[in-house]
């Protein structure tokens, strides 16, 4: 194997050498401390980096061993490595030449704490995968800028961001202690039957709708009322108190700006672990709770969505339902069944971001507009089925019907963005209403039909290209299909997007038969990514990115963070390529 020596000198001798000339030193190199792998080296310096990893063996590295037999603590060290690395790559990053010459990058995370490909840590080794631009004047090579990048720069970021020594231990203790808290507190809430738990003390509010960051100058913390609080176990801070919602329907009422949706927002974050410092430590949610909202436009393929609309006009059919545009109120009830479909176990809805007819029909509306002229039950006339048939919980905001008292198991009211429960005052005001609408769900929730996904639901690449992936904030790209994903919120990065990507592709790839429910692809491929990580997702891609046959062939990427089943199911729901088929039970 060459070694540092070897790759520095290789480097100088391509001073002024054609761009092109930089693909030789694809390879693996012996540093002194670590291991350098070049994967992949770009075309041209305007073009996508190019991609190295570093494996840094623990005699080196030296992590106490006994912090790295848990993989909960694996994926949290990891978290707080890759952070390091985001730091020290800005502060040694320097302009080596044309385009992104002299670049060295990590996927930075969001406030989330992921698994992520970008970094992994055992009791063996650790890995780190970043991409770097090679120096160039023009499109000639810089061959000495390139040997101070990859033989000076990347030796010092490693000596300063991946062993034990040089790193903040205390704050590298704090980081893992926050993560195993917090895995302690969502650990105990299906004993309490809770669909989440707020700590006391939690800063909710966020800097703006595009900043993550805690509002903590502006923001009253959040305190439960004291008859309602709840006490859970953490590993090392002791109990915590705080407001437990419980699993039933929960309402979510106050009047405007008093911090109605900053709650929901910080619920439906609770799937994840949060890292110190960013107000949501200890705000924990069950991990199979979707939000849905309206979402005018979208693509909606195959879903039975008789159990909220039926008997459309013209003769359509809701029990195998396409559109290629759907409304408000048939997008909010697909969601809804596919959330069904893929196994949610509590849904959250925001009434700001959903369809008003397919929320609520008050009794004036009733009395308009008969029952056989509407083919939409609102959802007041089935959340109560929901739950009771399905066991799936739903969390609402409502600040403008109160129809929804009478059904509702708590109702939580926010003034100041703090919560007082008044669930007595409510079921008191639903009782005394003199004007009750009268329900129109029937006895039972309706049916719920799964589909099998058919084999040729994906784009397909352009003659004997390869299907191209690309990620966006908000959205992805199979070849020249969009997949708009600004309505699933429960994204955080878009290194999810991409692995979602890949997933979809590696799901055709090995799992869309026609045969299979969807339910049962999203088992399979979260099991494979459980087994085999998130590299699973490059089994059969070539080193070109082309799609093989041969799930021995990989290609690591360094930009993919977990996500879960629901998102993926949205993705693939929302492919306008999509093709299905009912699997009538």
């Amino acid at each position: 194997m060459a070694n540092r020596q070897t790759l520095q000198q290789q480097l100088k001798n391509l001073e002024g050498r054609s761009y092109r000339e930089y693909k030789g030193i694809k390879g693996n190199y012996e540093f002194p401390d670590f291991s350098l792998i070049v994967d992949h080296v770009q075309g041209d310096p305007f073009a996508a980096p190019s991609r190295i990893r570093i494996k840094l063996p623990q005699a080196v590295a030296q992590f106490p061993p006994d912090g790295l037999t848990h993989y909960g603590t694996q994926v949290a060290i990891a978290d707080y490595l890759t952070r390091q690395v985001v730091q020290v790559a800005q502060s040694l990053c320097k302009k080596r030449g044309s385009g992104k010459s002299g670049h060295i990058h990590i996927s930075a995370p969001s406030p989330a704490i992921l698994r992520r490909t970008a970094m992994w840590i055992d009791a063996n080794e650790i890995e780190a995968r970043l991409t770097v631009g090679l120096p160039a004047l023009g499109r000639r090579i810089a061959g000495y800028e390139a040997a101070a990048l990859l033989c000076e720069d990347i030796p010092q970021l490693v000596a300063r961001t991946l062993t034990y020594q040089a790193l903040d231990q205390r704050a590298l203790i704090h980081h893992v202690q926050t993560f195993e808290d917090a895995e302690a507190l969502r650990g105990q809430l299906a004993r309490h039957n809770l669909v989440t738990f707020i700590a006391a003390g939690a800063c909710l509010p966020r800097q703006s709708g595009i900043d993550e960051r805690p509002l903590r100058d502006q923001a009253a913390l959040f305190v439960p009322p004291e008859a309602h609080c709840l006490e859970l176990e953490t590993v090392h801070n002791g109990r915590i108190k705080g407001l437990g919602i419980q699993k039933g329907v929960s309402l979510i009422v106050g009047g405007g700006y008093h911090g109605k949706s900053t709650l929901l927002r910080a619920i439906e974050q609770g799937i994840y672990n949060h890292v110190p410092g960013d107000g949501r430590e200890q705000v924990v949610t069950e991990t199979n709770a979707v939000k849905l909202r309206a979402e005018d436009g979208r693509s909606v393929v195959g879903v039975n969505i008789s159990a909220v609309i039926n008997h459309l006009p013209q003769g359509r059919q809701s029990d195998h339902f396409s559109t290629t545009n759907a409304s408000g109120s048939t997008s909010q009830a697909a969601g809804l069944m596919e959330a069904i479909e893929a196994g949610a176990g509590a849904i959250f809805i925001d009434e700001d971001t959903a369809a008003t007819n397919f929320m609520i029909r008050d009794h004036n509306m009733q009395a308009l507009i008969s029952k056989d002229k509407e083919p939409i039950t609102p959802f007041v006339d089935k959340v109560r089925q929901l739950y009771d048939e399905q066991a799936i919980s739903t969390i609402l905001v409502m600040g403008g019907s109160g129809d929804y008292f009478a059904v509702a198991d708590t109702v939580i009211a926010m003034q100041d963005y703090q919560p007082q429960v008044v669930t007595q005052q409510a079921k008191a005001i639903a009782q005394a209403d003199g004007n009750r609408r009268q329900p129109e769900g029937g006895q039972r929730f309706g049916e719920i039909t799964p589909r099998a996904v058919l084999a040729d639901s994906l784009p397909v690449g352009k003659k004997d290209r390869p299907l191209k992936i690309k990620a966006r904030p908000e959205m992805l790209m199979l070849g020249y299909e969009e997949v708009d994903l600004r309505a699933v919120e429960q994204i955080v990065e878009v290194h999810q997007i991409r692995a979602i990507a890949h997933a979809i592709r590696y799901a055709q790839q090995y799992y869309f038969d026609g045969q299979r429910s969807l339910s049962s692809v999203l088992d399979n491929v979260m099991e494979d990514i459980r087994l085999g990580s998130l590299d699973v997702l490059s089994h059969g891609i070539g080193s070109d990115g082309s799609d093989s046959s041969e799930k021995t062939n990989t290609r690591l990427w360094g930009d993919l963070a977990e996500f879960r089943r629901f998102e993926l199911a949205a993705a693939i729901n929302r492919l306008r390529t999509l093709k299905t088929q009912p699997l009538w039970l």
